[in-house]
């Protein structure tokens, strides 16, 4: 009979798991993004808010998450576009610079939608190669910085958004179904490649959530009819989503890891 596990780490702070963990959010402006910057934050993490063009929304988030009663920030704002590997390069330094420390946790959660949602025949190459150029290059390099960049022997983590369209397989999201599904791919790979190195990598699929994105070319009755189709007869909220990618990016969610994880009420 095998002899009983004896732990000897202390016992974690469990109200703050990730205290001290400094952790890259990009597209952690808006959306669902701003909700899981801001969730990781109430866990302890230091937050790195990537953004692309909206400086201020960027801010807000920051002066949300900072005490003002500190000197010392807990969230700073990062410009940079994803899908160029020379300013990825210099998110991840910047991270790194603004916090002292290794970076723990990457969730990449920028990505595009094309609001008119064509249907293949009918979308364009320049549409197509903005969707893969932000959503599938721009998760490569993300991840390929993280996998070299991130602390080894516990507690890395890389989170991808990805979407539950991929297997709802709906109609007119020919482009961004086929980007997210390469990250999806991309991102099991990966878990097996970091074997040894203690980093997971998973990836959070939402369903319908309102945000901007979501409801940016749907008329009134498209989004009545995404409700209706959901078993709990509501739009996911962003704050549905953050909660499963605090759990991922903490240690209770290390033996999750190379998996998909659809967060959709039930929708697929």
């Amino acid at each position: 009979m095998a002899e009983p596990t004896t732990i000897s780490n202390p016992i974690p702070n469990l109200s703050l798991p990730l205290q001290d963990r400094v952790a890259v959010v990009t597209g952690g402006s808006r959306g669902i993004g701003r909700a899981i910057a801001i969730h990781l934050a109430s866990l302890g993490a230091n937050l790195v808010i990537n953004y692309t063009s909206n400086s201020a929304q960027a801010d807000l988030v920051a002066t949300q998450i900072n005490d003002t009663s500190s000197t010392t920030p807990r969230a700073v704002t990062v410009q940079a576009d994803i899908s160029d590997p020379t300013q990825v390069k210099s998110l991840f330094d910047a991270a790194e610079s603004a916090f002292h420390s290794p970076l723990h946790i990457l969730v990449n959660s920028a990505g595009v939608l094309d609001p008119k949602y064509p249907s293949i025949l009918n979308t364009t190459i320049e549409d197509f190669d903005k969707t893969f150029t932000v959503n599938t290059r721009g998760a490569f390099l993300c991840c390929k910085e993280a996998a070299n960049r991130l602390k080894r022997g516990g507690g890395g983590r890389i989170i991808c958004l990805t979407s539950s369209t991929v297997a709802s397989l709906r109609l007119g999201f020919g482009a961004y179904v086929a980007s997210k599904a390469a990250v999806e791919a991309m991102v099991k790979i990966l878990a097996k490649e970091l074997k040894g190195t203690g980093i997971t990598a998973n990836c959070v699929a939402p369903g319908p959530i309102a945000t901007e994105m979501f409801f940016a070319g749907k008329t009134e009755e498209m989004v009545k009819m995404v409700v209706e189709e959901c078993p709990l007869s509501r739009l996911g909220q962003t704050e549905d989503v953050a909660p499963v990618v605090g759990f991922l990016a903490s240690d209770a969610g290390e033996w999750v890891n190379g998996q998909i994880v659809r967060v959709n009420g039930g929708y697929v």
